[in-house]
Parts: structure tokens; sequence; C-alpha cells
């Protein structure tokens, strides 16, 4: 679901934390995706001219494959080398948020059934975004074929932008990938976002700067896992009424979820806030504090020569897929690969600013002594 409105609030106090640039600006590293996430962007985007999902002749969707072979290539092309993250089991506390996600898709399903006849391909279409959803058969598709491709994958014991963060954190990938923002509760050094968008789009990928963040939102980080549950997370519901900026308000006031809590149960006469009965918002901190991951040093990341009989195989014999392009495009993979990752320049110097004096010292230095005595023998 993400964190409503905290994407605008670090552009406001964080305006640094943020970078834009495309995708040929990443050369050289490794990323670790939110398989999941860009899935669901392919179910979504990935569409014939008709406005409806790609799918074979037996009538099986293809939109998640096309989504994931095409869109890696790319990365590879751009001397990138993707790691992709997949869902394991979600926590309990997710249940209730889960739960309300089937009852908005079964609604836009009724709603679609009401204006079939005379709906247009847009109103189609937009109910059709509220039914998507990833089957568990498609993330096993999408596996065979990165397995097939030789690009690797991790399964996750629970939720997938908290084993990015950890593999970012640990230096094993330069960035998480996730659209979604409450994955910066998971400390990445960096988050990017729109990376597997098309670009075709013609939006350029966020880089954001964990420590460049809080720092500008002049927070620790116990205080902006509260202000995002304040904002809305997956976990629990919200306090009503209580929006981005008001949220950013309470927590630099009162420094927590707990005295803020205390502080609108005393004070009725001056908030017309209310706090949900039996809020678990310390089960949430705890989720994002210590979340469920696969110690990074217990994962072994190999990109490897894609399997070409095997690609042909399944996505042209199997799933329906041009073997021309399939051919062409593990060809471009076979060569990404090989050519291997190109080191960066940042890679082997760090550029550290200097400070006043260490300026002050290197400009008397340069000076010519010109008072200087010399001593007579």
């Amino acid at each position: 679901m993400g964190v409503k409105g905290l994407n605008q609030l670090i552009k406001e106090h964080s305006p640094h934390a943020y970078k834009e640039f495309q995708l040929k600006n990443l050369f050289g590293r490794k990323v670790a995706i939110d398989a999941s996430m860009c899935l669901y962007q392919f179910l979504i985007a990935v569409r014939q001219s008709d406005g409806q999902q790609l799918t074979n002749e037996d009538g099986e969707t293809t939109s998640h494959l096309s989504g994931i072979f095409y869109r890696t290539i790319r990365m590879v092309e751009n001397n990138i080398k993707p790691v992709y993250v997949f869902d394991g089991k979600p926590p309990v506390l997710k249940g209730g948020e889960l739960e309300k996600r089937l009852l908005r898709r079964e609604e836009a399903q009724k709603q679609m059934d009401q204006i079939k006849d005379e709906a247009t391909v847009a109103e189609v279409m937009k109910y059709e975004k509220r039914l998507v959803r990833v089957s568990r058969d498609q993330n096993e598709e999408a596996k065979k074929l990165l397995e097939l491709m030789g690009i690797p994958y991790v399964n996750a014991p629970c939720e997938a932008e908290a084993q990015c963060a950890e593999l970012a954190r640990t230096g094993k990938v330069f960035a998480a990938a996730s659209e979604d923002m409450d994955t910066l509760c998971y400390e990445p050094p960096q988050l990017l976002r729109h990376l597997t968008f098309a670009e075709a789009r013609k939006m350029p990928i966020d880089q954001i700067s964990y420590k460049e963040a809080i720092e500008g939102l002049d927070m620790t980080k116990e205080q902006f896992i509260d202000l995002c549950i304040l904002l809305g997370c997956d976990y629990c519901e919200t306090i009503k009424g209580v929006g981005p900026v008001t949220a950013y308000k309470l927590i630099k006031e009162h420094g927590s979820l707990e005295n803020i809590i205390k502080y609108i149960k005393e004070n009725p006469e001056k908030t017309k806030y209310k706090v949900p009965e039996n809020w678990p918002f310390d089960e949430a901190r705890q989720l994002f504090l210590k979340p469920e991951v696969l110690p990074a040093n217990e994962i072994e990341l190999k990109w490897k020569e894609p399997d070409v009989d095997g690609l042909i195989e399944y996505m042209v014999k199997e799933k329906g897929f041009s073997q021309d392009r399939i051919k062409s495009g593990a060809e471009k993979l076979k060569k990404g690969l090989k050519a291997g990752v190109q080191g960066r320049l940042d890679g082997f110097f760090k550029v550290v600013p200097s400070s006043k004096d260490d300026k002050k010292r290197k400009a008397e230095k340069t000076k010519a002594p010109a008072n200087k005595k010399v001593k007579k023998k």
C-alpha cells in the first residue's frame, strides 16, 4: 500500500534526499527489486491495443512474463545487475489490510459486471486494474523465467521490501527498488522508485537517500517509523483526521506514538482525534524495527549465462511468444551478463569535502614567505 503523504513530506523537508535520473545512470550497480510489486505493475501496464492483458492461445495471462523478460533485458543492457526478491508469508498484522483489498476487488467486480455491456474501454480498464492481483502461479512462472535468464532471485521469509533493504544495508546491492515508500522504514541506504516503469512513460527514476531523508525531517529511526505508522501502513489503521502535515507536527511536538496517544486522551477538548480501540501500533513498529529476513551473508547472488534453448522451450513453445524476439532478447542478455559490471569511479574513490580548517592550512602552505628573514651564518 505504501505510506500516504510520506513522499511529499520528504520532498518538502529533505529536498537533498532526492535525485532524479535515467536508467543509464545506474550503470555498474546491483539492485534488489521487489518482485511482487513489479509483477503487479506489469499486469496492469503490459496490455494489448484493446486494453486487455496479454494472453497466449490457451487464454493464459502473459503480461507479467513479458514485463519481466524485456524490462530485465533493458536493465542488463544498461550494465545493471538486478536481483528479484519475492514475498514470503505475510505478517499476521497484515491480515486486515489483505482482507480490505479482497473486499475492494469484490466491489470492483460487481461494478464492472453492472456496466459491462455499456462501458468504454477506459472504464473497463479502470475496474480491471482494481481486480489485478499477482497469483501464486504467476510468481512461480516469473521465478522459472528468471532461472532460465540467469538472473538470481531470493524467496524472502516475509516481506520482500524488508529483504531488499537487508541486501542493500549490508552492501550486497546498491539499493532497494520498490514503489512502496514504507521500504524506507527498513533502512535501505538508497530507495529507487520507478525503476521497472517503461521508459515510454518518460518518468525519471527517483533515488531517495534514507540518511538524508531522516536528517532533513530531523527524526530518529524510531520517530520516522512512528511517523509512517501515523500516516498509514499495511499493519494497522490510522488515527482518523490526522493527515501528513498534522502527523509530522504531532511527532515533532511529542516525540513518539505513546506520547501522542497520551496527549489526545488527556486533552479531549483540544483535539478532535480518536485513537482506534486496541490499536496495535507497537506491534507494527516492531515489524519495522525487527523484520523477519534472511541474513545477507547467507545469500549468494550469481548472474549466469542464459539458457537459450530453455527460454525458447518455455517462452515460445509453452507461452506463445515470438521465437525471433525471444532469441534476440536472449542474445542481448548473454552479451550483457558476459560483459560483467563495469567499475564505477565512485567505487574506487571517495570524495570527502575539505573542512574550512583544511582549506585554510592548504592556503597558508601555498603562500610565499614574504617576511621570512634569512639567518646569517
